[in-house]
């Protein structure tokens, strides 16, 4: 039996979409001249901060669009600075790493109308360590240090509505409550899409909690667990229609598909870098969500509008 033939996809609004591409290259969507560049009073004892967290983000959002350092950061936000006529002062880069650690990112995000369908996943993402090459050709350490990036995000959008960051150790379903603690209560949440390293009670019952469909395929050897949540319920109703069904049909009829999505996110991600500058863990926060910041940046000046021609 041959196999069927993949269906082929066409961009619906290449046109909008086209002047979106562009425009991501254009710095007035990161540099804005009327953002409060000066630090309010803090109110505290103690010398008060010459600079905004919004000033701090701005210069490293440049610093990570551009793959520079410190140093060439600084010197890149004053030449802006010059070009605009703008006579504000730049902070130095003992200032810009100083505040990179206890930083707090403004993540925007444009939010859907109707419930929330959030897609769950994780990557890993190299943060330091010696290449290949240098261990083979010189005898160094062949271990990689590695950490863990979990993002949720909206289908609808495509936009990223919650992120954590762990260490290579930490599984990816014990983050699942984490992320879902990152959406405010008063928003609804329709369903939750994972793939089967999530298929845990903790999972489904925190997804129950708050409301939502779990799609998340049951595990090849699983059996049915006492239904005394409506957590496990729900799994057990989902593992009756994947033994019914097949895996096959029930992932077409569940929408699993839309999960693919959260990988290209991922893929996104890596594209920025493969991995992250920073060596102290707090600012590799930071800086990790300095990166989600600039891909819902990217998200909301428009996204590929695609449908099935064959």
């Amino acid at each position: 039996m041959s196999r069927p033939t993949p269906p082929s996809y066409k961009t619906r609004n290449w046109p909008g979409y086209n002047e979106a591409l562009k425009r991501r290259g254009s710095l007035t969507i990161w540099f804005d001249p009327e953002l409060m560049w000066e630090a309010k009073p803090t109110g505290k004892r103690g010398r008060q901060p010459t600079y905004s967290d919004a000033a701090i983000q701005t210069c490293l959002t440049m610093k990570l669009l551009f793959g520079m350092a410190l140093r060439q950061t600084t010197g890149f936000v004053e030449s802006l600075l010059q070009l605009i006529g703008l006579g504000w002062s730049v902070p130095d880069f003992s200032t810009l790493s100083r505040r990179q650690k206890t930083l707090a990112v403004d993540i925007p995000y444009r939010g859907s109308e109707g419930p929330l369908h959030l897609l769950i996943d994780s990557t890993g993402i190299k943060v330091e360590g010696e290449g290949e090459w240098n261990a083979r050709k010189h005898g160094g350490s062949k271990r990689r240090v590695w950490r863990k990036v979990h993002l949720g995000i909206d289908e609808k959008t495509l936009e990223i509505r919650a992120v954590e960051f762990t260490s290579s150790d930490i599984g990816d379903a014990p983050m699942l409550p984490e992320l879902l603690a990152q959406i405010p209560p008063d928003q609804e949440i329709g369903s939750v899409t994972a793939d089967g390293a999530y298929d845990t009670r903790k999972c489904h019952d925190a997804i129950a909690d708050r409301g939502a469909a779990a799609v998340i395929p049951p595990r090849k050897n699983a059996r049915p667990w006492k239904p005394d949540t409506a957590g496990a319920i729900a799994r057990n109703e989902a593992l009756r229609a994947t033994k019914y069904l097949g895996r096959t049909i029930w992932r077409k009829w569940s929408g699993y598909h839309r999960r693919s999505r959260a990988e290209t996110k991922m893929h996104c991600m890596k594209l920025l870098g493969q991995r992250l500058m920073a060596r102290d863990p707090d600012r590799q926060v930071a800086e990790l969500q300095v990166r989600v910041a600039v891909m819902n940046g990217f998200t909301a000046l428009g996204i590929p509008v695609t449908e099935a021609v064959g």
